[in-house]
């Protein structure tokens, strides 16, 4: 029982690691950045896009970006530098993206 245990801890920790690490931030040219969808948050002085299953932000300063899936489940949590960075979403769906203390709804 003890080992049938340890087993599943060991399983759910390494399937958390992977969820974790499979999204990741990536810095992009801004002229690669959609222009027909973006949404400027002037307090976090942000722009956000999303074309073709890709997330892309553009940031003035230093921000805490954090993407939730509809359950809540955290799937990227990162700090990015000033600049134009993206991420590509492997799964439609809705997401929750939260970025400094700003809060939006995602649709990919």
């Amino acid at each position: 029982m003890k080992n049938r245990l340890t087993v599943i801890a060991l399983l759910c920790a390494a399937s958390a690691a992977f969820t974790s690490s499979a999204y990741g931030w990536e810095e992009t040219p801004r002229r690669n950045v959609p222009q027909t969808e973006v949404q400027t948050i002037e307090s976090e002085q942000i722009d956000i896009a999303v074309k073709d299953g890709w997330i892309y932000i553009t940031t003035q300063k230093p921000i805490q970006i954090k993407i939730f899936n509809i359950l809540g489940q955290i799937i990227s949590s990162e700090t990015i530098q000033p600049g134009t960075h993206r991420i590509h979403m492997s799964s439609r769906g809705i997401y929750i993206l939260r970025a400094g203390n700003v809060t939006r709804r995602v649709t990919i």
